[in-house]
């Protein structure tokens, strides 16, 4: 008897697609102890996450010392990103407050992420965003959070406020300076610093070309950058050096956004005469406010309520660095002249600068309608671009000294010969 022999087909088991599981943790201070507790929830959920079954490890998004109200967190914005690509089914986050505190961010984040089927978990309240109460539940719990951060915020004014009718400052970050218990106290190498650089100002140096002298001897700030304009600007008319405090000068317009606005009358001011040691004599500090006025006052563009627009502006391109000329009255004539060279010096930029003059005569029998653009580069070279695709280059010729003289400064040279002979 034959035997007959059958084949049977088992259909093979299905394997269970492995859940891709990442988690999001931040601490709101850069304080050595919160980074710690940032590095151990790393941790935590790393080991957490691999020793799942089912989860395969999609990674841990950390932001350090950051709010929860912010949202330009940068692995915050990477967690949503690889969420959108597609490389994140859950996302585990320790509490609501953690992920925000602004309810709508919150809210808009979670309803963004359950359209791309990714479930946000979050540990310390038990709440899964794909559940069907989830999203009820976040809208409450992310109330109290937001009016949590709320509360927060007044307590933190409420201190400042106290400490500034008291006449204590609140950081005390400036060079030359520490806050000690609430006192400015003078570190003596800095405050050798803060000296020169008034110094400088008084012998006649501007503002940029002080800070360009720094940078070339290497000389760094406080926190160790480059000098820059607005910097120094900010210490020559920082009424602290002279030992004096004006406290409230900025604030925080709310508790969402964060952003630091200039009191001007909405808080109260703080002035505070001797509140600590001074770096600058009272006399002296007057003498660079009193200066600080008269250059701005002989340099100030007129009093108008439409802004400044000359024929050549936004027109002329520097070929080095790629900004914008910007117009510049030097020695009573205005000239052209390349933003980077004027505020950073020939070592940031070597491009020269042009009087409007000769951009005048240059330009006298074209049509300014058909200009798309200047390009100034080496050699005096000006290469014009018009609208129909066609260029022109142009070579200009460097003023001698007695050319580029004003009437007024002729005048004050022969008023000074002559009062040099007067002294012979």
């Amino acid at each position: 008897m034959d035997r007959i022999i059958e084949k049977v087909h088992f259909d093979m088991p299905v394997q269970p697609k492995a859940t891709r599981v990442a988690a999001y943790a931040r601490v709101s201070s850069g304080k050595d102890a919160m980074l710690h507790s940032l590095s151990a929830q790393i941790s935590y959920y790393s080991e957490m996450i691999q020793s799942r079954l089912g989860w395969l490890y999609a990674g841990v998004y950390s932001d350090e010392a950051l709010t929860g109200t912010k949202e330009n967190r940068r692995g915050f914005q990477a967690l949503l990103e690889d969420c959108r690509a597609g490389k994140i089914d859950m996302v585990i986050v320790k509490s609501i407050s953690r992920l925000a505190r602004n309810t709508v961010t919150l809210l808009e984040t979670v309803r963004e992420l359950r359209t791309y089927d990714v479930d946000v978990y979050f540990e310390e309240q038990n709440i899964h965003t794909l559940s069907s109460e989830g999203e009820l539940m976040l809208t409450i719990l992310a109330s109290y959070a937001q009016e949590e951060s709320l509360s927060v915020s007044e307590n933190q004014k409420w201190r400042i406020q106290k400490n500034f009718k008291e006449g204590k400052p609140w950081n005390g970050a400036m060079l030359g300076y520490r806050n000690v218990n609430g006192t400015l106290t003078v570190i003596p190498e800095e405050a050798e610093l803060v000296k020169r650089i008034f110094d400088m100002y008084l012998s006649g140096m501007g503002i940029q070309s002080i800070a360009n002298t720094l940078n070339r001897e290497g000389v760094p700030t406080r926190l160790g950058a480059k000098f820059k304009y607005t910097g120094i600007h900010k210490m020559l008319r920082n009424e602290a050096y002279a030992g004096n405090l004006l406290l409230q000068k900025t604030f925080k317009d709310n508790h969402i956004t964060k952003r630091t606005i200039i009191n001007r009358g909405e808080l109260p001011m703080y002035y505070v005469e001797n509140a600590h040691e001074p770096i600058i004599p009272p006399e002296t500090f007057k003498r660079v406010q009193d200066m600080i006025a008269q250059r701005a006052e002989k340099y100030a563009p007129p009093a108008t309520d439409i802004p400044l627009t000359y024929r050549f502006t936004s027109l002329i391109t520097c070929a080095k660095c790629g900004k914008h000329f910007r117009r510049k009255l030097v020695r009573g004539k205005p000239v052209w002249i390349c933003p980077t060279f004027n505020y950073e010096g020939k070592a940031a930029c070597p491009a020269k600068q042009i009087p409007e003059e000769i951009l005048e005569e240059i330009t006298a029998d074209m049509d300014m309608e058909r200009f798309t653009g200047i390009t100034a580069d080496d050699g005096n070279r000006l290469l014009f671009h018009f609208s129909d695709g066609t260029t022109a280059e142009k070579i200009w010729r460097d003023r001698s000294r007695s050319e580029s003289w004003t009437d007024e400064m002729r005048q004050n040279a022969r008023a000074h010969t002559k009062a040099r002979n007067q002294k012979k």
